[in-house]
C-alpha cells in the first residue's frame, strides 16, 4: 500500500536492467562471445548491487570516480 520505499524502486531499476542485460545476450551470444561475456557481467553486476554482494571492481569503479586517481 502506498508509494514504493527507496529500496523497492533501486531493486526494481535494478532487476530492470538486470534483465535488459540478459535480453541482449540472447541477441548477442552466437554473433561475438566478448559482447555477450560483458552482457552477462552486467546482469550479475545488477544482480550483486540489489543483494549487497559489491566485487573488487565495484570498489575500484568508486576509487578513481571519486578520489581522481591517476590525474
Amino acid at each position: 500500500a502506498g508509494s514504493p520505499s527507496l529500496t523497492q524502486s533501486r531493486h526494481s531499476l535494478h532487476l530492470g536492467d538486470c534483465a535488459a542485460a540478459l535480453a541482449r545476450y540472447g541477441r548477442e551470444r552466437r554473433r561475438d562471445l566478448g559482447l555477450a561475456a560483458e552482457r552477462l557481467r552486467l546482469a550479475r553486476r545488477h544482480l550483486g548491487r540489489i543483494t549487497g554482494h559489491v566485487g573488487a571492481e565495484d570498489v575500484l569503479d568508486i576509487i578513481f570516480r571519486d578520489f581522481c586517481v591517476g590525474k
